[in-house]
């Protein structure tokens, strides 16, 4: 698949999955130092190769009729800090909710650990600037997600398809918190609870085969 066509496929999935809506959120690829993005004013669902630009990774348009999206400079900003080769970003609920109300989103549950363990958010500035493209890139240091203050959420990943399976755990895990504040306050796993997770999944159990 060419990397216009994973974001017509995951732009797709994105939408059919609700965590975009009208024309909001991007999706990028790259490789080598070639990134192509989603256009700006496009809605996901609606998206064919061709519609997607090619830019480099300073910023130039090399292929393309429509101009890439708004937040292309907070893309490149993290494609310059990390070895990531893809990013999702979106304006799900639940992400959105805890990203107007939370500084960061804590550890309730182990698979945080996957997206890097507690989820920062990104301080808040206008999209598409300079501002916004550093606030984001210092709260993605060490992780695979971050959410963006009054905004959204931000994953990155080595494929697309990483970049797209870690912006559905993080929805999840923001839909986890904030129906539990619903019930009660969310007991937050432990440096030592987490620790021991890490452990399991490097020794996990073993089963012997029964003889006959």
């Amino acid at each position: 698949m060419s990397l216009r066509e994973q974001l017509c496929e995951y732009g797709r999935r994105a939408v059919e999955l609700g965590l975009v809506i009208g024309t909001s959120g991007n999706l990028s690829v790259r490789r080598g130092d070639q990134v192509a993005v989603t256009p700006s004013g496009v809605a996901l669902d609606r998206l064919t190769p061709e519609m997607c630009p090619i830019v480099d990774t300073e910023g130039h348009l090399i292929e393309g009729e429509l101009q890439p999206s708004s937040e292309t400079p907070m893309h490149l900003a993290v494609y310059q800090a990390t070895g990531t080769q893809a990013i999702v970003h979106t304006h799900s609920v639940f992400g959105t909710v805890v990203a107007t109300t939370m500084t960061e989103l804590p550890p309730v549950h182990y698979n945080a650990l996957l997206l890097g363990g507690v989820v920062k958010v990104a301080e808040y500035a206008t999209y598409g600037t300079p501002e916004l493209a550093t606030n984001v890139r210092a709260a993605l240091e060490g992780k695979q997600a971050a959410l963006m203050a009054n905004h959204g959420g931000v994953t990155i990943g080595a494929t697309m398809e990483q970049a797209f399976e870690a912006t559905r755990l993080l929805e999840w895990l923001c839909e986890v918190y904030v129906r539990g504040l619903a019930v009660g306050k969310p007991a937050v796993l432990t440096d030592e609870q987490l620790a021991a997770v890490v452990d399991r999944a490097a020794n996990p159990p073993t089963f012997p085969r029964r003889d006959g």
